[in-house]
């Protein structure tokens, strides 16, 4: 008899006081977006920190020495998406001010764009970076919560 295969989703954060409400809709929402990438979720765990917390991580294990809104870590196995992503609240807020959009709607965006980087899409390149906006659109125009 085969097992069911885990799904489960982490959140927590680190250095700061942070609740993310609405965690089952966010759950589901999040696995939809996977699944329609033809991909199943598996284990991702999502820590919420400060600029600090982040950049001490970009300088340890990307040798970057910039503020970033997200670092994503991929346990990926074969189609079974697995990930650690680490979101600076305090890039969140600042993005979400300097783009006029809601402080959900950025953390949202940041959340499910650590997942498209799982699911195997990058960001390098300026088509790369269209094609990822234009996925976060998508799956936030998704939502129904």
């Amino acid at each position: 008899m085969k097992t069911p295969r885990e799904v489960h989703f982490d959140f927590h954060s680190e250095d700061i006081q942070f609740n993310l409400d609405k965690k089952p809709a966010i759950i589901s929402w999040l696995s939809f977006s996977i699944n329609q990438e033809g991909k199943l979720p598996g284990e991702l765990s999502y820590i919420f920190c400060s600029d600090d917390f982040l950049l001490n991580l970009n300088k340890k294990y990307l040798n970057h020495h910039t503020l970033t809104d997200i670092i994503t870590f991929d346990y990926c196995e074969n189609n079974i998406i697995n990930g650690e992503m680490f979101i600076s609240i305090d890039r969140i807020s600042e993005n979400a001010h300097e783009f006029g959009v809601s402080f959900i709607d950025e953390l949202h965006r940041v959340m499910v764009h650590g997942v498209l980087h799982l699911c195997g899409f990058k960001d390098k390149t300026p088509e790369d970076q269209k094609v990822m906006s234009m996925k976060e659109d998508f799956y936030l125009n998704l939502r129904n919560f």
